[in-house]
């Protein structure tokens, strides 16, 4: 069986696979990794998985490539394998979340001479295609972006205060504001700040939970619903939407554009209505754009 072979093989497999040497120089990608990430193998091969190419991070933001915590330095360092949860940087800007597992590579003297890592693209796609075409029929779709409109988010707000009222189902509720954002679109043009919009709305409904519900409020805002929230875990949740926004970007005249979002997050009350819960969140969020934007402020903070 010779080397092509091999390679069909590979790339006959619907996972993401790369080989990497010991400087982390990818030496191979396969078509399972193109179709997860958006990037061909003449884009990546040769280079380092650090130079801008995958980006890992973990669910706090953190620059796994630039960092002693990269899954794939720890196991070609104690040769170990590794399963980790991570979010990859898809060619389109947003951040994606996969199951990555690390194995070492080996030479005939049972050296370390790279590693292999396999990824899974850990979204339910079907199932969210299946939930747009069936708002899509009733209007609730926001065309650009592909999520919930504002009427939406009014329904889903309703639904989950009556549902705190019979049940006692506590929930959240988050108001997102895209920093700077006008400046964005008179500096790079609407069609930049198009592909902001949907880089920002990408990244953040891939790091909620399925039952955690995203909107476009309208503009550069948006709503997150999340429910069965803990008060003292708030905080905590916005600043992991925050921290991937902050590290997802597009490409614009050869080099990254950044974006930030300034977060207000709340808990809804037994008194609360759609327009005092929204009221509540927004006024938070601009707390932190009063404290210097990029940050989160909730019910807990702003005291």
């Amino acid at each position: 069986m010779d080397h092509h072979f091999y390679k069909e093989l590979m790339d006959r497999l619907y996972d993401g696979v790369y080989f990497m040497d010991n400087d982390r120089r990818i030496l191979y990608w396969n078509r399972g990794a193109e179709r997860v990430t958006g990037f061909k193998a003449e884009e990546v091969v040769g280079r380092h998985c650090r130079d801008h190419v995958l980006m890992h991070v973990d669910d706090k933001g953190t620059l796994l490539c630039e960092s002693s915590l990269c899954p794939a330095c720890k196991t070609m360092t104690d040769g170990k394998d590794r399963e980790a949860e991570i979010y990859v940087h898809h060619k389109h800007g947003h951040r994606l979340p996969v199951l990555t597992r690390v194995r070492v590579l080996r030479n005939a003297r049972g050296e370390i001479i790279g590693a292999m890592e396999v990824f899974t693209d850990n979204r339910h796609a079907e199932q969210t295609k299946k939930r747009i075409a069936e708002l899509e029929k009733l209007a609730l779709i926001d065309p650009l972006t592909r999520i919930g409109n504002r009427r939406f988010a009014e329904i889903q707000l309703q639904r989950s205060l009556s549902d705190m009222h019979r049940y006692g189902w506590l929930f959240a509720v988050f108001f997102m504001d895209i920093d700077h954002f006008k400046t964005i679109n008179d500096t790079h043009g609407h069609h930049t700040g198009d592909r902001v919009l949907k880089t920002v709305s990408r990244t953040i409904v891939r790091s909620i939970r399925d039952s955690d519900i995203l909107s476009r409020w309208g503009g550069e805002e948006f709503v997150v619903i999340v429910p069965n929230a803990v008060r003292d875990e708030i905080e905590i949740m916005g600043n992991k939407m925050r921290s991937l926004v902050e590290h997802s970007y597009i490409w614009k005249d050869s080099k990254p554009l950044q974006v930030t979002i300034s977060v207000g997050g709340t808990a809804a009350r037994l008194d609360d209505s759609p327009q005092t819960v929204i009221a509540r969140a927004d006024n938070l969020m601009y707390r932190s754009k009063e404290s210097g934007r990029n940050r989160v402020t909730t019910d807990l903070t702003a005291d």
